[in-house]
């Protein structure tokens, strides 16, 4: 697929801007802060709702306005389909479906399908459990757009779940009489529900990420070290000792969901006492983690930054190549900012695995730094103004 046409109104830095892309390769290239990144942070919004640089919505609405609009063509064998976002600030967002209200805005989700490659993602390799649960889920959400329900639900839940815990821990260290925890047994239920759907995903997931990444990353790297994914699940630190890094067949096991979610219950009643006493759920998908090893040790903490860097461009390499088998359909490859980051080889070997692709979207803060095996058109982003060379 390739997005032929963007609009944006409020977004970010531009009041009004209108767009018109082609297949291949394109590249917005200015100085830093002149607004090139909002361009290719808007298309990919649209794919899962989230940005890759910011947390919260907030951010995305031009200051000093209400709210946002993304609309974008996408182009998908030979068939056009415009998409319309409404980003409002402080209440949920609206979406439009050829140019009519779709009852849930989740509708449109998985439309326009995108993978960001940008220097944010070396926290994938060196940085906490969240960001790489969160490279997952945004990309179980491309995959199978009802999953975002799934995500929501369950986000919602754990906050309930956790305000309980805390009230009751609340009322034990006060000596009062002990709480009805009659409730948290329901809530037990529902957390399990929907936390198992996301594990039993998340471990498929995994199993179709761990040749793409050992390929992408020898690929990239020219042949040194090994990479490879695993799951590690809080659930089994609860089941047994150890770091909860899932065996074969362990996985094997975390992808039934069914079965998953009988020991979730299972494990949050063995946890209660503990719970209570924090005031945190302890198990579940909120406290999973993506194993990273290279060459057979920790990425993180062992990966020197070359090959942090070449483990997390694999990563959204992969990605990339999941989503195409998943409908014989390329999405939208977006590279953000990061030539600059590498050394020649490694971004001789990027341009290369790339050049290919149906659209790539490149952002650079300089002419030179993209490279010549990636020509095609070009935009020039200066003051606000977008202009095509």
């Amino acid at each position: 697929m390739y997005v032929a046409n963007l609009s944006l109104h409020d977004f970010r830095s531009y009041t009004e801007l209108v767009l018109a892309l082609e297949p291949g390769v394109t590249a917005f290239v200015g100085h830093n802060g002149q607004g090139k990144t909002n361009i290719v942070e808007a298309v990919a919004y649209l794919g899962t709702f989230s940005s890759h640089r910011v947390a919260s919505d907030t951010a995305l609405v031009r200051h000093g306005t209400g709210g946002a609009v993304v609309r974008a063509k996408a182009v998908r064998g030979g068939r056009e389909t415009l998409v319309e976002l409404e980003i409002v600030s402080g209440r949920a967002n609206r979406a439009r479906l050829n140019r009519a209200p779709v009852s849930r805005t989740r509708d449109v989700l998985g439309i326009v399908r995108s993978v960001v490659f940008a220097p944010e993602d070396l926290e994938l390799v060196r940085g906490d459990p969240q960001a790489r649960r969160r490279f997952l889920d945004d990309l179980l959400v491309l995959l199978a757009p009802r999953l975002a329900g799934v995500r929501s639900e369950y986000d919602k839940i754990l906050r309930q779940r956790g305000a309980l815990l805390k009230s009751a821990g609340a009322a034990r260290r006060r000596g009062g009489p002990p709480p009805d925890l009659s409730t948290l047994d329901v809530w037990d239920r529902h957390l399990a529900a929907a936390g198992a759907e996301i594990v039993a995903a998340r471990v498929q997931l995994v199993r179709q990420l761990r040749p793409h990444v050992a390929r992408t990353y020898e690929q990239v790297s020219g042949g040194q070290g090994e990479a490879r994914l695993g799951y590690r699940s809080a659930l089994l630190t609860v089941d047994r000792d150890g770091d909860g890094e899932a065996s074969e067949e362990e996985e094997t096991a975390l992808a039934d969901a069914a079965a998953v979610e009988e020991r979730l219950v299972a494990a949050m009643a063995q946890l209660r006492s503990r719970e209570i006493e924090r005031g945190v759920s302890l198990v579940g998908p909120h406290r999973d983690d993506v194993v990273l090893t290279l060459g057979g040790l920790p990425a993180k903490g062992y990966a020197s930054h070359g090959e942090s860097w070449s483990y997390a461009l694999a990563l959204r390499l992969a990605s990339y190549a999941v989503l195409t088998e998943d409908d014989d359909d390329a999405p939208v490859l977006i590279l953000d900012d990061v030539f600059a980051e590498l050394d020649v080889r490694r971004r001789e070997r990027l341009a290369e695995m790339v050049a290919g692709a149906e659209q790539v979207l490149i952002t650079a803060a300089v002419p030179e730094d993209v490279p010549a095996a990636l020509d095609g058109a070009r935009f020039t982003v200066a003051g606000g103004q977008v202009t095509r060379d």
